[in-house]
């Protein structure tokens, strides 16, 4: 199936088909080449994604990936996630009437430029604290400290979580020694979940 073949039937089995049409349509008049990533409709220019299109019960959304640049003149973006996204930024249409299609086109055309121009927030690894449990035994045995530093970043971060994450000091002790052995073998936690 081609990227076409597979937009169309994201269109088609939407329940915002025509607001959905319609943007796609907009999209396409642009540079945007058209590919599916996460299972909706996304638009690139030199691999990079500018912006997404998907349908919802409620509405249809337009998501700028690196929407905190727009200029928003307008006031129509709002941060894609409850937690507030650093830069992804929504446009919500509860209907086709609602799509101005040269309002729509010039954020479009913005988003491009700022792709172009090398505009990009690029995400912050998170940081978090070590246990005392944790910073003890790296304290007492050089070879996992070696090792632990060893590892990346978020592997070191699933370790911290998972031993901190326990609420009894016993727990967090047999989390700690369960832990070890596959840190010095360089395994991340969740390693055997991943394909």
């Amino acid at each position: 199936m081609t990227n076409t073949q597979a937009v169309d039937a994201i269109i088609a089995s939407s329940p915002r088909k025509d607001e959905l049409t319609l943007l796609r349509a907009l999209l396409l008049e642009t540079e945007l080449s058209e590919t599916v990533k996460w299972g909706a409709p996304h638009y690139t220019i030199d691999g990079k994604i500018v912006v997404g299109i998907a349908g919802f019960k409620s509405y249809a959304g337009l998501w700028f990936h690196q929407g905190v640049f727009l200029t928003d003149a307008a006031k129509v973006l709002v941060s894609a996630q409850r937690g507030g996204a650093k830069a992804l930024r929504q446009w919500r249409f509860s209907s086709k009437e609602e799509i101005d299609p040269a309002l729509v086109t010039a954020y479009v055309l913005e988003a491009i430029q700022n792709q172009k121009d090398g505009k990009e927030m690029k995400p912050q690894p998170k940081r978090v604290s070590l246990p005392s449990e944790l910073k003890e035994a790296l304290a007492r045995s050089a070879e996992l400290s070696e090792a632990f530093d060893l590892l990346t970043p978020g592997r070191r971060n699933e370790y911290a979580e998972y031993i901190a994450g326990a609420k009894q000091e016993k727990t967090r002790i047999s989390r700690l020694e369960k832990c070890i052995p596959m840190m010095i073998n360089g395994v991340g936690l969740n390693d055997r979940y991943k394909s």
